[in-house]
């Protein structure tokens, strides 16, 4: 495949669905983007693992929402890894590209930073979904316990307990050298989910750990055949195939999947990036009293922050900040 070739794919999402099985999916290969995510960072080995998954899931789950529309991924923990944190930014129009942005928390002194299982270093805590359709509107929020052993599971267990839908995820990520190139990041992935029905069938209590739901236990005995078969074949993929870059996503997909009459979509482009600004900074600290904007006050007069998600550092007049404040902005 040539250069050219190979540029398509990446940063992109490939809706498609396989109309001979009922189950509908999404291929997503992060090149650029998740090579910009973490380079914001200097993350032990174990966090950028996890934040490589977590990206990779948001990438496959946010191309579902609609424009202009935000999906947040979180999963919270007692184990050194606290928090993994992303963000989808639906495209504003038609055709333009989606952003993604991610960062992770963790205690330093308790991290095993080569952890040969990354998951591990989570912990007990739970895996959260957040969709928020913009002003006006409530939030959606869904969450779920830590389970499965990795955050794809974490995710596939979400979809069946608290959307009844099976899912199922093939994620591949991590450093790679292409000839004439230097090491970047590159992930790739395969989502499958079976279409919902009217009236989503269930069996008595649920097969899963912790008494949480499984594909099995939604699926009737037609469409359980369809969906295990779906996930036999998916079984078949090697980690090269899904990183690529020498395996388009359509070719991947008739190799698979040539028997269940795969159709594709047109692909969603992703990109890296981040929301903040100085004016969300300054709400964010509007609620705060002028003694409050004080003990934030540096030695030298100013109120700093930075941004977890893209390390963006802000300044400001304290007189211009909280509900006290004395000067507008535009004074500072």
């Amino acid at each position: 495949m040539t250069d050219a070739t190979t540029q398509i794919w990446d940063d992109t999402v490939l809706p498609f669905q396989l109309d001979a099985a009922d189950i509908r999916g999404r291929v997503a290969r992060l090149d650029g983007v998740l090579e910009q995510v973490l380079a914001q960072h200097d993350y032990p080995p174990a966090i950028e693992a996890l934040v490589a998954e977590m990206s990779l899931l948001t990438a496959l789950i946010g191309q579902t929402i609609d424009l202009r529309w935000k999906l947040s991924l979180q999963v919270r923990g007692d184990g050194p890894a606290r928090l993994i944190a992303t963000d989808y930014y639906g495209p504003t129009k038609d055709g333009a590209p989606a952003r993604i942005r991610a960062y992770a928390s963790f205690d330093a002194d308790r991290l095993e930073p080569e952890a040969a299982v990354p998951f591990t270093q989570i912990g007990k805590g739970y895996f959260a979904i957040l969709i928020d359709q913009g002003e006006g509107t409530t939030p959606y929020q869904g969450i779920t316990p830590i389970a499965g052993g990795s955050l794809s599971s974490c995710a596939e267990t979400y979809f069946a307990q608290s959307e009844q839908i099976p899912t199922r995820f093939a994620l591949a990520y991590g450093r790679s050298t292409l000839p004439g190139q230097g090491e970047q990041w590159r992930a790739g992935g395969v989502m499958l989910q079976h279409m919902p029905k009217a009236s989503p069938f269930a069996k008595d209590g649920a097969s899963g750990e912790a008494g949480l739901l499984t594909a099995s236990d939604i699926l009737d005995a037609d469409d359980s055949e369809n969906w295990t078969r779906a996930n036999v074949l998916l079984d078949t993929t090697e980690e090269m195939e899904l990183i690529g870059p020498t395996v388009a996503p359509t070719d991947l997909l008739l190799r698979l999947f040539h028997e269940e009459a795969p159709r594709v979509f047109d692909p969603q482009p992703v990109r890296f990036g981040c929301s903040c600004s100085a004016d969300k900074v300054r709400q964010s600290l509007s609620i705060y009293s002028a003694r409050d904007i004080g003990t934030m006050t540096t030695d030298e007069g100013i109120v700093t922050a930075d941004c977890q998600f893209c390390g963006a550092h802000y300044t400001f007049d304290p007189q211009t900040l909280g509900f006290e404040a004395t000067k507008e902005p535009d004074d500072a």
